[in-house]
């Protein structure tokens, strides 16, 4: 007659438990309450990165559209004065459009656009819901930063740029870059940011890959991105 075992039975969870114990003491990593200590001191962390660019302006621009362009967005150089005309030809076809508060001001270059789409006006204070915002035709907003290097928009929810909603629940996202607000590398757009507002990164319009790799754009966020770098 064969002796029954009075070991507790060991389950798959303590099992794997277990081995990743074994595995983080023969590899001398620090765990318990050791650990806990370790997180609370500061980690020594590199910084000999590069912090700043050599590029020239026009050499800026002129990286910061090609980087656009390769992420499928439609990109223009205008100037000032030729604003309020470039966004227009933009909004054709578009019922509606919406603006963050800075944009609707007296005396901004958008204030009195003259186009057949209805606009509306978006702020923390009248915020419009997500229904109203998914059927506007387009956003119209500024930004705070841009990279060249990696092309990417920073947004901050400044009053000329607006809530985080109003530039990802429309399709069509049209966003002015002042020339003066592109920089060369990350580190120089982080050091223009202020760390307690909100920040949007934008490189290109919305699109991701499905199981067969396939590009769909529009899943989280705009289909359509207008850049206007405005000189």
């Amino acid at each position: 007659m064969s002796e029954q075992s009075n070991d507790v039975p060991v389950s798959a969870r303590e099992t794997v438990l277990a081995r990743i114990r074994g595995a983080l003491a023969d590899d001398g990593a620090v765990t318990g309450d050791d650990a806990r200590e370790a997180a609370r001191t500061p980690a020594d962390i590199p910084r000999d990165y590069r912090h700043s660019s050599s590029l020239s302006p026009d050499e800026l621009v002129e990286l910061l559209v090609d980087r656009l362009v390769d992420y499928r967005a439609d990109v223009d150089v205008i100037d000032t004065a030729d604003l309020p005309t470039a966004v227009a030809r933009r909004l054709a076809g578009a019922s509606s459009y919406v603006v963050p508060p800075a944009l609707d001001e007296p005396g901004h270059p958008l204030a009195n656009l003259e186009t057949e789409a209805r606009r509306l006006v978006d702020s923390a204070d009248a915020p419009l819901d997500v229904h109203m915002l998914d059927h506007v035709g387009a956003v119209v907003t500024s930004s705070a930063v841009s990279v060249a290097q990696t092309g990417t928009i920073f947004l901050d929810g400044s009053p000329d740029q607006g809530r985080r909603a109003i530039s990802l629940v429309p399709d069509h996202h049209i966003c002015l870059v002042p020339v003066e607000s592109i920089v060369g590398l990350v580190p120089e757009a982080v050091g223009r940011l202020d760390p307690v507002r909100p920040t949007t990164m934008i490189s290109g319009p919305s699109a991701t890959s499905d199981i067969e790799l396939e590009r769909v754009e529009g899943v989280h966020g705009p289909r359509h991105l207008d850049v206007l770098i405005v000189r």
